[in-house]
């Protein structure tokens, strides 16, 4: 395991934020000036464990350094609709609030850690207009069906991408890229297509978050985007 300040990541958490990289910088960029923060991208030997440190400091800077340059959507309000945790799969149990540290929830889990859990997917986060609209398409699809633990009204989900920050009850996160969607969530599809819901198709998908500051969210509670 290795550790920077409250972060703690297994060797394959290290070898995914290192090898995906490059996906990642492009989604904070995507639609934005990135010339802004061409500085902060790191030269990497090809060594994750070694490269994990710059790759880190590179992720947590980066929203900043946007935000300063005037990139990123202003202040906006939104509310919690329902909250979700559990450690077998999807769909996760409804929860009236979640108490959450720098790894995520507690009480939530996931059960293949080779694409799940690390740090920068602490939260999973979903937008309760687009599941509405897709289950007026006729899909079973439903708030914590898909695997997030928190659904959110209120918001342009165009905002909720990569660099902008949340403050959602009292916990501060950062979002950090999008959820692929994978197999397991099939079922709630009447086609068993989904990839509907892939970041390519629009503002549909689903997105990780960091935890930037741990604390506790109930449902009903107000979500900031971009708090000052």
């Amino acid at each position: 395991m290795l550790t920077i300040g409250p972060y703690a990541f297994s060797t394959r958490d290290a070898e995914r934020a290192v090898d995906e990289f490059d996906d990642f910088w492009s989604a904070f960029t995507d639609r934005r000036d990135g010339s802004v923060v061409d500085h902060l991208r790191p030269a990497l030997s090809g060594d994750a464990q070694a490269d994990l440190p710059a790759v880190w400091t590179a992720y947590l800077a980066v929203g900043p350094a946007l935000r300063a340059a005037g990139q990123l959507p202003p202040t906006a309000s939104g509310s919690v609709v329902a909250l979700h945790a559990g450690d077998n799969g999807v769909p996760k149990p409804a929860r009236e609030s979640l108490d959450v540290g720098y790894a995520g929830a507690h009480g939530d889990a996931q059960r293949n850690r080779s694409h799940h859990g690390a740090p920068y997917q602490a939260l999973c986060l979903w937008s309760a207009e687009v599941i509405s609209a897709l289950a007026a398409d006729g899909h079973p699809i439903a708030p914590g069906r898909a695997g997030e633990n928190i659904t959110l009204s209120g918001l342009d989900w165009s905002d909720v991408r990569p660099g902008v920050r949340l403050r959602i009850g009292s916990v501060l996160c950062e979002i950090s890229c999008y959820a692929e969607p994978c197999r397991h969530l099939a079922q709630w599809f009447t086609d068993g297509r989904f990839d509907r819901i892939r970041h390519d198709k629009g503002d549909v998908s689903r997105v990780y978050a960091t935890v930037l500051e741990p604390g506790e969210v109930a449902v009903g509670d107000v979500a900031v985007l971009e708090p000052t």
